[in-house]
């Protein structure tokens, strides 16, 4: 087995700026059952000795203290309410009160909600975080608008919205754009030059086409996107972009908005075919995950694993410019089995 001559933080350095690392790098998404689970089955006592015994290149979240009004039990800042679901293996938080979904005008909004602030966290602890993170790479900072609009307002009023209340949609994509760019801004000037991407994301994508039109996506994301990767890039620090299922016809759009990593590749929905994607836009841009968890990771067996982890090193990873990483959060469900071996494969065969 050759030596590794990097960090992980040096490894995820060397790809994003066009350089081949000793080996691909790997990072892990999965629920927290599912860590529990792999600690227990290799025998680990923390997450970290989990990450480093398989090897991952872990990108690690930053976040800020919260430090605001006290918050009602399982509320947010957003005045959202969840509820665990158990779905068997383990519990989902689901949200289940939207706290806009009966207001009908912007001018109601204005007179009867109030907005977070960025006064109501405490970013004062974030350069001790940064520093008990190393040597992992830092991610700090996001912005996934539309997500929380569906919150609150509802998932299937805030589609209805995008034709029937754009003014409305404008407005409050505009105070949620305000309240991450503050938030981003004071993370990098707590610990500047720490940051390596800040995570810019929305799902566009379902299993066969797109969620949502290509006109809405320009009239109501991409221009706020641009912006936010102006910011970000202005910084020095790379954009993160998760964009869930078969968003094939809007990732031109999403380049040259300024995206420099693309998550998750799921190369099971409608064009999204791994080869197609790396001769298209493989020289653009760096692609994060492709390790397929509706199916392989779950339902597959390990020489599954393995001849997919081959496949994507094969078809995304020869020029250096790819992280192995499940398609999203590992479910509980799948064997550790696979996990293990999905990494163990990864770092077995991805040295250059």
């Amino acid at each position: 087995m050759p030596k590794e001559t990097m960090t992980p933080k040096e490894r995820w350095q060397a790809i994003m700026s066009g350089q081949k690392p000793d080996r691909v790098p790997m990072d892990y998404w999965g629920t927290d059952e599912t860590t529990t689970m792999l600690m227990r089955h290799l025998g680990c006592s923390t997450k970290r000795e989990m990450l480093e015994t398989l090897h991952i290149d872990y990108l690690a979240k930053l976040e800020p203290d919260y430090c605001g009004p006290p918050l009602p039990p399982d509320q947010d800042v957003f005045g959202c309410r969840y509820r665990d679901v158990d779905y068997g293996h383990g519990v989902y938080r689901e949200c289940v009160t939207h706290p806009l979904a009966e207001h009908t005008s912007v001018e109601e909004i204005r007179d009867r909600y109030t907005w977070p602030d960025p006064d109501w966290w405490d970013y004062s602890r974030l350069r001790d975080q940064a520093e008990s993170l190393e040597p992992f790479p830092i991610q700090g900072g996001e912005y996934e608008p539309l997500l929380i609009y569906k919150y609150l307002r509802g998932e299937e009023q805030a589609y209805l919205d995008l034709l029937l209340n754009p003014e409305m949609v404008h407005f409050c994509l505009d105070k949620l754009k305000a309240l991450s760019r503050e938030q981003i801004v004071r993370i990098y000037e707590q610990i500047p030059g720490r940051v390596l991407f800040s995570y810019v994301a929305e799902d566009m994508g379902g299993q066969d086409d797109l969620l949502l039109s290509p006109e809405h996506i320009h009239e109501f994301l991409l221009p706020r996107i641009r912006s936010i990767i102006e910011l970000i890039h202005g910084a020095g620090v790379y954009v993160f972009h998760h964009n869930d299922g078969s968003i094939r016809p809007i990732i031109p759009d999403m380049l040259e908005a300024g995206i420099d990593l693309l998550n998750p590749i799921q190369w099971t929905c409608e064009g999204m075919d791994r080869e197609e994607l790396k001769h298209s836009f493989g020289e653009r841009i760096v692609f994060h995950g492709a390790m397929d968890n509706q199916h392989t990771l779950p339902f597959g067996t390990p020489e599954d694993v393995r001849t997919e982890v081959l496949d994507n090193l094969k078809l995304l990873g020869g020029d250096g410019r790819y992280v192995l990483a499940p398609c999203h959060m590992i479910q509980s469900i799948t064997p550790a089995e696979n996990v293990v071996t999905m990494y163990r494969a990864g770092y077995a065969n991805g040295w250059f």
